[in-house]
């Protein structure tokens, strides 16, 4: 008997806490937002990276003119992480350029820098690993 399973294993994912997190972009902005995202500053990309923040990826759905974006947080305080990003001064610059590409579905949000927050976070509420 073969002990071969008749699919690949996939190492396992369930490293760190999944977020999800769901905004509308404006359609009229559409296409400069994937043109800044297609090159995302390297400041910015670094301060994610220093707040633990990985895996991270940012998907459009058309019909709604949703993003989507899921990422893995791996560090060991969360609150912490998240407020050094958002005093990080070219993480600010670029909240600048890419909120106004964007509607929150925050009540009461302005803006990244600022009050509830601005992307909506998303419950999980199935997962399959490997």
């Amino acid at each position: 008997m073969s002990t071969e399973l008749p699919f690949p294993v996939l190492p396992k994912t369930d490293e760190g806490k999944r977020i999800c997190q769901v905004i509308r972009v404006k359609p009229e902005r559409l296409e400069e937002y994937k043109k800044v995202h297609a090159a995302v500053w390297p400041e910015v990309l670094g301060a994610l990276r220093k707040a633990h923040v990985v895996d991270y990826s940012i998907h459009f759905f058309e019909p709604h003119n949703l993003l989507i974006a899921h990422m893995r947080y791996i560090g060991n305080d969360f609150d912490k992480d998240m407020a050094g990003i958002a005093e990080n001064e070219t993480t600010k610059r670029w909240w600048q350029l890419t909120d106004g590409m964007q509607e929150s579905f925050v009540p009461g949000a302005t803006g990244s820098e600022s009050g509830p927050g601005w992307w909506l976070s998303a419950e999980e509420v199935f997962r399959m690993e490997g």
